[in-house]
């Protein structure tokens, strides 16, 4: 895929990326996100202190793929560097545009304002390496 192909991609519908993270003992672990993508880093919130916020506060390599689920099946994954903020004026408005992307606009304040509050943080992971294939069953 070019670079706007992919991106269109992962930003079509209401697709979750599958956020890869290392376990203080070097094993993988994977959890499913909401995320936007701003120009070269995908953003999505979640707790401080769980396993999510607390891998990546110790280890802020991490990798997210995102995926269909119909034939011809495509896929792209984005590897990466985060950071975390704590700033809830961001936060708010991060979370309340993902809530308005995978909720709709009657629920994207209740969202926003639900995952941007104290123990929450917002996360960028900034984009190093993609790897994107179309089709790969054809």
């Amino acid at each position: 895929m070019s670079d706007s192909q992919w991106r269109n991609f992962i930003t079509a519908g209401t697709r979750t990326g599958k956020l890869a993270v290392t376990l203080p003992d070097g094993r993988p672990h994977v959890t499913p996100v909401w995320f936007l993508l701003d120009e070269d880093a995908v953003v999505f919130s979640t707790a401080e202190h769980s396993l999510k916020g607390k891998a990546l506060a110790r280890d802020p390599r991490a990798a997210m793929c995102v995926d269909d689920q119909e034939p011809p099946y495509s896929y792209v994954l984005v590897k990466g560097t985060a950071t975390l903020s704590l700033d809830l004026e961001e936060m708010l408005a991060w979370a309340t545009e993902i809530g308005r992307r995978y909720m709709g606009d009657d629920r994207a304040l209740e969202f926003g304002t639900r995952n941007a509050a104290p123990g929450e943080c917002l996360v960028r992971l900034h984009i190093d390496e993609v790897v994107a294939h179309h089709a790969v069953t054809t």
